[in-house]
């Protein structure tokens, strides 16, 4: 599997996806932003996205657009608590440098 997602993510996405009543997964990507120079894009997919590579893990299928997925091979998604704060979580093992405030990443 060269894009996956934890348990605990995958148990918080069926939750969010089934609170919504729709959806066909989840489509992750990277953009331009922050001082690092990218930052990563998490959307629910309600319809199968053209010409994207297709994972499946843990019953929850993963969308990633091509010139995205050079970025983001090897990528597990995570969901964590911290403190007051939770949230998807990537653990990117491309990633060459990340900002002090963890909100961009360089490869």
């Amino acid at each position: 599997m060269e894009i996956s997602i934890t348990e605990t993510a995958a148990n918080h996405i069926k939750t969010e996806l089934k609170k919504r009543g729709y959806g066909k997964g989840i489509t992750i990507g990277v953009k331009k932003a922050g001082c690092s120079g990218m930052a990563y894009t998490l959307e629910f997919a309600d319809n199968i996205p053209e010409h994207h590579h297709e994972f499946l893990d843990k019953e929850v299928h993963i969308f990633v657009h091509p010139k995205d997925y050079v970025y983001l091979k090897g990528v597990e998604v995570d969901f964590v608590k911290e403190g007051l704060n939770e949230g998807l979580k990537f653990n990117n093992p491309n990633e060459s440098t990340k900002c002090g405030c963890g909100e961009s990443f360089n490869i």
